[in-house]
């Protein structure tokens, strides 16, 4: 998504997707992550991390694996390494999400990369799966899907893609599919000179009868039919509409 979250609203209980091991290389991954950041135990302790890690019998202990250097860096390798592409222009994505992470392992995921930085976000279908939530977002006067950069706390991809729809939308118990279901990659200004968003994308269920909340992100919050989406809807969002329908089901 097209921003950075900031927001220091309580995280409502959500369920989330199981985590995998941590990936400290892969295919396109350096082998050293000791310099890597920190997900800090008071962070990781709460949200929807720490709810995927709960029951989980081959899950290391939450301790374990909040002290573990490049834990989500190794996540985003191991996601991108592992993601079938629905088609080669995803699978070209994937590659070079892919190789930025190795140009850029102390900071590719992190908003102060100034190269560009890995994202996640997520459509947020209901019940039916005939409507999909939508926020107006402040800044760019846009309707966009649920997102935003990763935070210091976050174990997983997943995670941060939760964690962002649950504080955009208020809704908890949003149910998440474990894979992402489209990438994209697009020019920001989240640095003076520019830069590039490498968006992993998601899709959630909210629950029957789910009610939404503006955050303070946002200038509207709204549910549109899958099939009549706002005309400032882009190609990539309308993509990653028509890939939620696919993936929910």
């Amino acid at each position: 998504m097209r921003r950075s979250s900031r927001k220091g609203r309580k995280r409502p209980d959500a369920r989330s997707p199981e985590a995998g091991p941590a990936a400290s290389g892969g295919p396109s991954g350096p082998s050293n992550v000791s310099a890597l950041r920190r997900a800090p135990d008071e962070d990781a302790a709460s949200g929807p991390d720490a709810a995927a890690t709960r029951g989980a019998p081959d899950t290391p202990p939450l301790s374990a694996r909040s002290l573990t250097p490049g834990f989500l860096y190794g996540d985003a390798v191991r996601i991108l390494s592992s993601w079938r592409a629905p088609d080669a222009a995803q699978d070209e994505l994937r590659r070079e999400f892919l190789r930025h992470l190795e140009e850029h392992p102390a900071d590719g995921m992190w908003r102060e990369c100034t190269d560009g930085h890995i994202t996640a976000s997520t459509a947020v279908l209901d019940a039916s799966r005939t409507r999909v939530l939508l926020t107006l977002h402040a800044k760019f006067k846009a309707w966009l899907q649920l997102g935003g950069h990763c935070e210091p706390g976050d174990l997983t991809v997943a995670g941060a893609a939760l964690r962002e729809a649950l504080e955009e939308s208020g809704i908890p118990a949003l149910r998440l599919m474990p894979e992402p279901v489209q990438l994209d990659r697009h020019a920001v200004r989240c640095h003076p000179q520019g830069t590039w968003h490498l968006d992993v994308q998601y899709v959630a269920v909210a629950p029957e009868g789910a009610v939404h909340t503006v955050s303070d992100e946002s200038d509207d919050l709204r549910w549109f039919p899958v099939d009549d989406l706002p005309e400032s809807a882009d190609d990539a969002l309308r993509r990653l509409v028509a890939r939620a329908l696919a993936e929910s089901d």
